[in-house]
């Protein structure tokens, strides 16, 4: 995606108009062009969508995980791939004032050791 006004409204303008909702969303700032990550409620349709917007994509598997929001619940849970050597290469994550849940976002080299070793399910 190029870093410039509107880039990121076309994007999100496409995928709402093509009826996917976008759960979490990640988009550093970069000079030139950096990559905005995505999490949808509908990978098939977004690819649709960005295909007939011509917009550049790649898709990658993620972890998603709700947490608890309290204070060390997302340091337990990277705690836990360390022990296992497992290396987050990024995260995200969000949570309302006051939810009881957060959603993490978290790309590892091997997601099903990462759940094994999380103990827990994709959402």
């Amino acid at each position: 995606m190029q870093n410039k006004p509107g880039a990121l409204a076309q994007v999100c303008s496409t995928l709402g108009k093509a009826g996917v909702n976008i759960s979490a969303l990640l988009a550093p700032e970069a000079k030139g062009r950096g990559k905005l990550r995505v999490l949808v409620d509908n990978a098939d349709k977004a690819k649709e969508a960005l295909k007939a917007a011509r917009i550049r994509f790649s898709e990658e598997e993620v972890i998603a995980l709700n947490l608890d929001n309290r204070p060390g619940a997302l340091a337990e849970f990277s705690e836990k791939l360390a022990q296992s050597k497992i290396n987050i290469r990024y995260a995200y994550a969000t949570a309302s004032e006051g939810s009881p849940k957060a959603t993490v976002i978290m790309a590892v080299p091997n997601i099903a050791k990462a759940l094994t070793a999380l103990g827990e399910q994709t959402i």
